[in-house]
């Protein structure tokens, strides 16, 4: 009964945190799309308002809406006037202050994550933390900036430190790369090494592949 337990589990729990991840993502795309409608329902007139919230609460209209709003944005960035407006639109929002701060910030981390040439999540390292005699598995995101190299005077990278179970969050930190031992295993196996907090072996068997192992129980 055990293993019977398990085995659906194993089948279960996966797919519960993928329809929850999905779910999550879906509610994100409608919410986005209700904060405008609610805006603009408050701005238009009160005669307006019924046939504008019935059109809200139309199912799935605000996901479709927002995902091909999405995808006409960057259908119309990557054009040679998409790329202008670009620039102006950068231009106008970097002379805003405080708001430049955060826009600029955001741009480049967005730009990291999101291109195929970015330095982010490029390697699995292991480091010394939160002590000399202990390692964590961390992830390599690019070089340190040129006034901290030249402060630090030697050849040091600049790593994120997820946490466990949650590697959403994690810390940011800047070691000496003669401090690092860089694995073979692929950033996603790491990763998952990270999440199962080491019960999960790189190219370990996994699912009910795992349980209907020979030697298993």
């Amino acid at each position: 009964m055990k293993k019977y337990f398990i085995a659906g589990i194993l089948v279960w729990a996966p797919m519960a945190v993928t329809i929850w991840v999905i779910t999550w993502g879906l509610d994100l795309l409608d919410g986005v799309f209700g904060s405008v409608m609610h805006a603009i329902i408050a701005v238009f007139p009160r005669e307006f308002a019924s046939d504008l919230q019935h059109f809200r609460d139309l199912p799935a209209v605000g996901i479709a809406i927002v995902v091909a709003v999405i995808m006409l944005t960057g259908l119309i960035a990557i054009s040679f006037a998409g790329q202008w407006w670009m620039k102006v639109w950068d231009s106008l929002m970097n002379r805003i202050p405080v708001v430049r701060s955060i826009y600029s910030s955001v741009q480049q981390v967005s730009s990291t994550l999101f291109s195929g040439s970015g330095q982010a999540f490029s390697k699995a390292l292991l480091i010394r933390y939160p002590h000399a005699d202990s390692w964590v598995i961390a992830f390599q995101t690019g070089v340190p900036a040129k006034e901290v190299t030249a402060k630090l005077g030697e050849d040091y990278v600049n790593v994120f430190l997820p946490t466990t179970p949650n590697p959403t969050s994690g810390f940011f930190m800047i070691v000496p790369r003669a401090q690092t031992i860089e694995l073979d295993m692929s950033v996603e196996e790491a990763l998952k090494h990270i999440v199962s907090m080491g019960s999960v072996p790189p190219n370990s068997p996994t699912g009910l592949n795992a349980i209907q192992s020979p030697n298993h129980f």
